[in-house]
């Protein structure tokens, strides 16, 4: 493996700021060093916020939400559909600058674009289809209905690895719905929310009629995101992050009432049946569980495989990990890129030793190219045959480990399956119809997201993303998850002359 920095990736981000419309003052001079996971280098100084800032923003916002909120919902559509195309137009610059700053392959990062393309596009539809149910009344003369309006200012704190999309996760289902956006992103990638929220002003210009402030980015540590989530400014808050994290912020915004969208710990897991369609299963599996250098929360982290195809299917993985690629993420045919910093390598590393320590066949994990690049942290994924899940096992480790064990019952690999706290994403391979069915039952799957022949990553914005357990149980993107960010409210409406009372109460003063 080489790795071949031969562009100053430094010079390269400044360039892609500049050409996003960030300007120089934002990312130079400031308190805050920005590393890249490329080479480790420092690669800008952007400025943090006060208390007193973050205070500003989230009254500024405020009052923007009480203008947006009267604007007509297909009129806000246009809004969000001004930035989808605004996004279109940045796509290869702000996904160059994605892979400078996580680390994750260009294609990736133009993934992650795309996919912020791709909420605009659903949130200007939903626009015009944020309905509520006309409902029968048992009342002569009496209609009943319900409505949905705008909420409030909406806080999102956003972690490392998806430093964009999730943003527009709520961002764009948020605005249409009529709400204010207060954002803080991870202090690990600041320049890539810079370039966002520089797209998000040019936008705003061209729909006219925004309201200023109503999307502001907050750039700080921790406590600003405490701030976000204290606020009584702020009636919603969408966090992703750790499941510790979760532990932090939930208990705070249920002291206030506030609602939570929490996005946490993922431990996902893949069954392997006896009829799996093997090489299917094998690229799924490879990409789920290697791709952005296992930094993704839906990444696979456990392979429970039937013992009759286990020894061909590992075999074939180990010659996978073997030869996977690993370098710079912007060079063609590199599959996996590094780490985002040394804290995740030592993470990775005493997950490992804990494994050996039980007893457990480990397959990679090396770090490689450390003479090179010696502030910079690519790693072998590793392969980790145990034969119980115990310890690290049953914790998310927020790298390419993919523990394996086998399974000779069904009921067996489900119940291995389910057995760990977390519940984001799911997957089994099979061409039987009923461990399939079983599978997606209520007595299969715990998690939020089950899938059949495809891996636990590369979810659609079509469908609701998020888990159930230590996952937090939050909802973002598609299907339904707009509701979260509105208020329902019940109505009746009386168009008779006559006043009955429902469950045939009987009131009268004449």
């Amino acid at each position: 493996m080489t790795v071949d920095i031969a562009t100053s990736v430094g010079q390269e981000a400044l360039e892609l700021l500049n050409h996003l419309g960030v300007h120089s003052s934002a990312y130079s001079g400031g308190n805050l060093n920005v590393h890249t996971p490329l080479t480790g280098e420092v690669i800008a100084q952007v400025a943090t916020i006060n208390a007193d800032d973050a205070t500003e923003a989230i009254a500024t916002a405020h009052a923007a939400f009480l203008q947006w909120r009267i604007v007509p919902a297909p009129k806000r559509g246009e809004m969000v559909r001004l930035l989808g195309e605004e996004l279109r137009c940045a796509l290869p610059v702000l996904g160059r600058l994605v892979t400078i700053e996580t680390g994750k392959l260009l294609s990736e990062g133009f993934g992650e674009v795309q996919e912020m393309i791709d909420i605009c596009t659903f949130a200007a539809g939903l626009s015009r289809q944020l309905t509520g149910l006309t409902i029968p009344s048992e009342r002569v003369g009496h209609r009943m209905m319900e409505t949905w309006h705008p909420l409030g200012v909406v806080g999102i704190i956003s972690a490392f690895n998806f430093p964009v999309a999730v943003w527009a996760w709520n961002a764009a289902l948020a605005l249409v719905c009529g709400n204010a956006i207060v954002w803080k992103p991870s202090e690990k990638t600041p320049l890539t929310a810079l370039a966002v929220q520089a797209i998000f002003t040019r936008a705003a210009a061209k729909a006219g009629g925004v309201p200023p402030g109503l999307s502001a980015l907050l750039i700080g540590d921790s406590s600003i995101g405490q701030q976000l989530v204290d606020s009584p400014l702020v009636p919603l808050l969408s966090a992703t992050g750790s499941t510790a994290m979760g532990r932090a912020v939930g208990p705070r915004l249920a002291a206030r009432f506030a609602r939570g969208i929490l996005e946490l710990g993922g431990n996902n897991a893949a069954i392997v049946c006896p009829s799996a369609d093997l090489g299917l299963a094998l690229r799924a599996i490879a990409f789920s569980a290697m791709g952005t250098a296992g930094q993704r929360c839906t990444t696979l982290r456990r392979l429970i495989v039937h013992e009759s195809v286990y020894e061909a299917l590992i075999a074939q993985l180990k010659s996978v990990y073997a030869s996977v690629v690993i370098g710079d993420p912007r060079d063609a045919g590199t599959l996996v890129g590094p780490l985002i910093d040394e804290r995740s390598f030592r993470a990775m590393q005493a997950a490992l030793d804990e494994a050996r320590s039980g007893g457990a066949t480990v397959t990679g994990g090396e770090r490689v190219s450390s003479k090179d690049l010696p502030h910079a942290f690519y790693v072998r994924p590793a392969l980790v045959e145990v034969s119980a899940q115990t310890g690290a096992v049953k914790r998310e480790t927020f790298a390419p480990i993919l523990y394996v064990m086998k399974y000779t019952n069904f009921a067996d690999a489900l119940a291995l399956h389910n057995d760990v706290p977390q519940g984001l994403s799911s997957a089994i391979f099979t061409l039987n119809m009923r461990e399939a069915e079983e599978f997606l039952s209520a007595t299969g799957s715990d998690c939020g997201i089950a899938n059949v022949n495809i891996g636990t990553s590369g979810a659609e914005i079509g469908g609701a993303f998020g888990g159930e357990k230590e996952t937090g149980g939050g909802r973002e993107s598609g299907s339904d998850a707009w509701k979260q960010y509105m208020r329902r409210a019940t109505n009746t409406i009386n168009y008779g002359t006559a006043l009955p009372l429902a469950q045939g109460v009987s009131f009268d003063i004449d």
